[in-house]
């Protein structure tokens, strides 16, 4: 597979690329960044994924979320993939913020006329991977996975899901139920089937509380949740994810912090706590 570097600057004594793909699981030419710390210039580094949010791409984060710094200092390799396909003006696709384009929700979509390209947990676990080990010096035996929002709910979900392939799992602010909250159900419905008793069980594999409860495990948990922040009861339901943890025994960490919001001004704010608790974890 041909990568396409399309940005390249220094940043911290590394490098912070992005790059283009076309991409066999979505059908499309896809983008993502990649900061190289300092250190991959010496060998393979460990490797630290991140999942955005609605509407977002690889560049709010990659601009507003100041891990460079950070990541230089751990010596990490920081990815950040879309959080959709691309360019394929699907009929209904564009027509909200919070489904279709900017909406993928990190699962493999199995309703038309979803399912042919909206495959991202296929993309974001087997594809990108394999296509960073090949072009990077990646070491891909330690792995972290993070996200905000929706990409938190990713985050969470893809490592319950694939164990021993992440060491570690944070989110800021995460969905912590989609099949409880209105983001969630809009999403799930659209991409698996419509809100029956049997889409709901297919639901199941793509919410965080309801894997935990299915016997799914992670060794821990880090959680930043911002109590300004407008989604907070409607939306993100922490204290479900809260409940979940304490019933499984997984040790989960959950930093309600005073007054913050949904912004990149919060994720800014913690991002060096979480990149020195995966870099911690990934250097066991």
């Amino acid at each position: 597979m041909t990568l396409e570097e399309i940005g390249a600057w220094k940043s911290f004594g590394g490098w912070q690329k992005v790059f283009r793909h076309q991409s066999n699981e979505t059908g499309t030419a896809m983008e993502f960044s990649v900061f190289l710390p300092p250190a991959a210039e010496r060998g393979p580094c460990p490797l630290l994924w991140y999942l955005s949010g609605l509407t977002c791409t690889w560049e709010n984060v990659t601009a507003k979320g100041g891990f460079q710094r950070h990541a230089a200092e751990h010596g990490l390799i920081v990815v950040c993939p879309d959080t959709s396909p691309r360019g394929l003006d699907l009929e209904g696709e564009h027509d909200t913020y919070d489904f279709g384009s900017g909406a993928g929700f990190y699962l493999d979509a199995t309703r038309e006329p979803w399912s042919t390209n909206y495959r991202m947990e296929s993309y974001v676990v087997a594809e990108l991977p394999a296509l960073v080990e090949a072009s990077f010096p990646a070491d891909t035996a330690r792995q972290g996975i993070f996200g905000h929002s929706m990409g938190g709910h990713g985050a969470l979900t893809l490592a319950l899901k694939n164990p021993g392939t992440y060491e570690s799992v944070s989110a800021f602010a995460p969905i912590a139920s989609p099949m409880r909250c209105p983001w969630g159900e809009k999403a799930l419905g659209g991409y698996l089937g419509p809100n029956r008793q049997g889409d709901r069980q297919t639901w199941r594999a793509h919410d965080t509380t309801a894997l935990i409860e299915d016997g799914a495990r992670v060794p821990e948990i880090l959680v930043d949740q911002g109590t300004g922040d407008n989604f907070l009861a409607e939306q993100l339901k922490p204290e479900l994810l809260e409940q979940a943890c304490t019933k499984a025994a997984i040790p989960l960490t959950l930093r309600r912090q005073e007054g913050y919001d949904h912004s990149y001004y919060f994720i800014a704010t913690f991002m060096g706590d979480h990149v020195a608790w995966h870099a911690e974890r990934l250097a066991r």
